[in-house]
């Protein structure tokens, strides 16, 4: 029997996982505080243990499916911390509280820790699921009309993505020239359809769907809420820096379970369960380094 998958918006805790709310950054990694005050140790002492942290979706099944097997193999212990927000994962991976993050794309990861002076580095590319905009209402997206609501992230780099998209899709025209930091919905210059653009977090667009006409919503978000990335009316095509990556610590980023991580990413036994129907990877956008060496 094939396995179903079921993403949780709520707490899911995987092994010793913990759930680190919105607002509880600092005390939400109690547990590892000890070891997070001098992550200097940390490039000294071969580590046994890696601590993951991801967001709600397919990336934190993506760690236990397809990388947590052969961490194990190589003598590891691994722990998947889940996160409900965008925020936590790079400051908790900041602070030592987690060893590696898998959850963001590369524009959004390179603004937040220049924004945050964050020591982080990108570890590879990973497949990814895309953003598409979704609706109710709606069967295309030549079909909205004037005046309709769109639901859209408020992280700027998400919210850019979305109107992106959206000028791409016809629906209106943003100003490009604006660097992602400082870009907002004010920066469309034009709306024919008037649409009222309204940011929402992230993890709760799905919810939008009951009221809003047309939604936004990246593609872990949407798997979390049980949608299916195939009724999406719209979907972009991601370029490289726009699908996920692995990150760990700049300090870090030469060490023996960084490198293991790396080996097992890139081996044959990650792309099998990728491609695999039992899970729900097969459809993500790939990689420029998977496609080549995989050929898929």
């Amino acid at each position: 029997m094939k396995r179903r998958l079921v993403y949780g918006i709520g707490a899911i805790i995987l092994g010793l996982g913990t759930l680190v709310g919105c607002g509880s950054g600092s005390q939400g990694a109690t547990s590892t505080a000890g070891a997070s005050s001098d992550t200097s140790q940390s490039t000294q002492v071969e580590k046994t243990t890696i601590k993951f942290g991801t967001c709600p979706g397919p990336y934190g099944d993506m760690v236990k499916y397809a990388i947590k097997p052969s961490l194990e193999e190589k003598g590891y212990k691994v722990e998947i911390i889940e996160f409900s927000d965008y925020v936590q994962p790079n400051l908790a991976l900041g602070k030592g509280e987690v060893d590696v993050n898998v959850f963001q794309h590369n524009v959004y990861f390179e603004n937040f820790k220049k924004e945050h002076q964050l020591e982080l580095t990108k570890l590879i590319n990973i497949p990814t699921a895309g953003l598409g905009f979704y609706s109710n209402k709606y069967k295309d997206v030549s079909e909205v009309a004037e005046g309709d609501t769109f639901t859209v992230p408020n992280d700027v780099t998400n919210l850019r993505r979305a109107l992106l998209e959206a000028q791409k899709a016809g629906l209106l025209k943003i100003d490009e020239a604006v660097e992602v930091a400082q870009f907002s919905e004010k920066n469309v210059l034009e709306n024919p359809l008037n649409l009222k653009i309204t940011p929402v977090e992230a993890a709760q667009l799905p919810r939008t769907l009951d009221s809003a006409d047309l939604a936004a919503i990246p593609g872990n978000y949407a798997l979390s809420a049980g949608i299916d990335l195939n009724t999406a009316i719209y979907k972009e095509v991601l370029v490289e820096d726009m699908k996920n990556i692995i990150a760990v610590r700049t300090s870090e980023v030469d060490s023996k379970f960084a490198k293991d991580i790396l080996e097992i990413v890139e081996s044959e036994a990650f792309n099998k369960v990728i491609e695999s129907s039992e899970y729900q990877f097969s459809g993500f956008q790939k990689p420029e380094w998977y496609t080549t060496k995989w050929g898929k």
